[in-house]
């Protein structure tokens, strides 16, 4: 039955001219000592070394039980054992089924309880799982590798969203490609930096696409601000993925270091996955220039996606860009149409609403008529049709009345020179309904009133924060992310 399912997710999909797996053994035999994978601080592989390690994983999974259409957890950190474990599961046509590998027990257990993979790699040996695992498995002589096979669906990430209940995403594709296909997100044979952990899906998709484009990948295996710009003057890169807490960490750095680092490889520049304060993207501009600033933003479940350039961006200050794939409107709170300018819901229709470009496991999309569907942000347009977002739905405080949304009062604390991240939240109030709570990580003496004090230069009074908590860790983690209701259920603030 599993594997049944997930080959249904694919069945009305034309078949491209070649599997994941046949590209990279083609990319080893073309080039079989250029460098396919860099791991800082750690080694490089070759293609050749690359495919080879790749092929004695995918051995291992076979003896461990893997299959055609099944899921294989994976619960390494970036790593050359997670980039061999994700191209071994194409080489047998499973399906690569990745999570962080710093999930606590119970996390992990209802995450693999969900998913039910044939096999797990990674996961801590003390946590039973009643699962197969790559780790007990040693002995692979005589266990044969099909020639050529693809995966049902080529990934199927983890969203815990802002709930902290996991559901899978199944991507709506297999494992193949046009083989003359032209990357997007990426230069071909060019290097990439990818300081993010590829467990999420944004890093990932970025990862693959240059693997799979003859490229050479640069994986930091934590970000790391100065490490970063060292990886692309080192390796003379021509793209990175960032998100907008890189960003700003980067920028953050005094400005002898910034600038004693050659950046002037890069081509390609990509943000996303978090709102970018419009102040930090000028900056950005500013530094590289706007032709090498691109921003797109889209949900794992890729039924539409937006992108921008930094010299569009310039002239449509604030928005995400126009749809490329698929198509986006808003929609009022009665489900009729918003007209422009107007906030509503976002909603995106995929270019063949009959053809599902995912397939949820362990949750259900929220669906209009026609095939239009809500990942929970709401936005506007402008009479262009550039969208510019708000913030989620889900996360937006009703405080007195008014509506604040976390991402507008987040993007102006950031804005003062000491803070390196934080995140807002709506705690219980008996008069208010909700009060603004901000979780601040400082870098240096901060005290609630300098905050005050920056803050009312940048927002109106009653979405400033009534009380200020300062942590020593980072509040987001290396992806952008935060669980704004875990922050909330984990706090009791007292009045302030």
């Amino acid at each position: 039955m599993r594997r049944q399912a997930r080959q249904a997710v694919c069945e009305s999909e034309a078949m491209p001219t070649i599997s994941y797996a046949r590209r990279v053994r083609n990319q080893a035999d073309a080039a079989p000592s250029a460098p396919a994978l860099t791991v800082v601080d750690d080694r490089t592989l070759s293609w050749r070394e690359l495919v080879d390690e790749s092929e004695v994983v995918a051995r291992r999974l076979v003896a461990a039980g893997a299959a055609v259409g099944d899921l294989v957890t994976i619960a390494e950190p970036n790593s050359v054992e997670f980039v061999t474990a994700l191209i071994a599961c194409w080489m047998i046509g499973a399906t690569p089924q990745p999570v962080s590998s710093k999930l606590p027990a119970r996390e992990i257990r209802e995450i693999v309880d969900l998913a039910d993979p044939a096999v797990t790699i990674g996961v801590d040996a003390t946590i039973e799982l009643g699962r197969a695992r790559l780790e007990a498995v040693d002995h692979v002589v005589g266990v044969e590798l099909p020639d050529d096979v693809v995966s049902p669906s080529w990934k199927a990430p983890t969203s815990g969203g802002s709930t902290g209940r996991p559901k899978l995403i199944l991507a709506g594709s297999g494992s193949t490609m046009e083989d003359d296909a032209v990357p997007g997100f990426c230069l071909p044979g060019g290097t990439m930096v990818m300081p993010g952990p590829l467990y999420h899906n944004g890093p990932l998709v970025w990862a693959v696409q240059q693997l799979l484009h003859a490229g050479h990948l640069v994986l930091l295996q934590r970000f790391d601000a100065a490490a970063t710009l060292g990886a692309i003057e080192r390796h003379a890169a021509s793209s990175i993925y960032v998100v907008p807490t890189m960003m700003q960490r980067i920028w953050r750095l005094p400005d002898h270091v910034r600038a004693g680092h050659d950046v002037s490889s890069l081509r390609m520049v990509w943000h996303l996955a978090a709102p970018c304060p419009a102040w930090l993207k000028e900056e950005w501009i500013s530094w590289l220039g706007p032709e090498k600033i691109f921003e797109l933003y889209a949900g794992t479940e890729a039924q539409a996606a937006t992108i921008i350039t930094g010299s569009e961006w310039l002239e449509h200050r604030g928005s995400v860009g126009k749809p490329f794939a698929g198509e986006m409107k808003i929609v009022r709170d009665d489900g009729s149409d918003a007209d422009p300018g107007e906030q509503g819901e976002v909603f995106m229709r995929p270019p063949d609403p009959d053809t599902p470009t995912y397939a949820y496991v362990g949750a259900e999309s929220t669906r209009l008529d026609g095939g239009w569907e809500s990942l929970g942000d709401m936005g506007w347009m402008d009479t262009d049709g550039y969208l510019y977002l708000g913030d989620r739905k889900k996360d937006m405080i009703l405080s007195g009345g008014a509506n604040i949304y976390p991402a507008e009062v987040e993007a102006a604390i950031d804005r003062h020179p000491r803070v390196v991240s934080c995140a807002v939240i709506g705690v219980d109030d008996d008069d208010l309904g909700q009060r603004i709570h901000a979780i601040v990580h400082a870098d240096g003496e901060v005290t609630d009133d300098d905050l005050r004090v920056h803050l009312s230069e940048e927002l109106v009074r009653y979405k400033i924060p009534r009380t200020f908590e300062f942590v020593d860790e980072p509040v987001r983690d290396d992806a952008g992310k935060v669980r704004r209701s875990a922050l909330a259920a984990d706090r009791s603030v007292p009045e302030p």
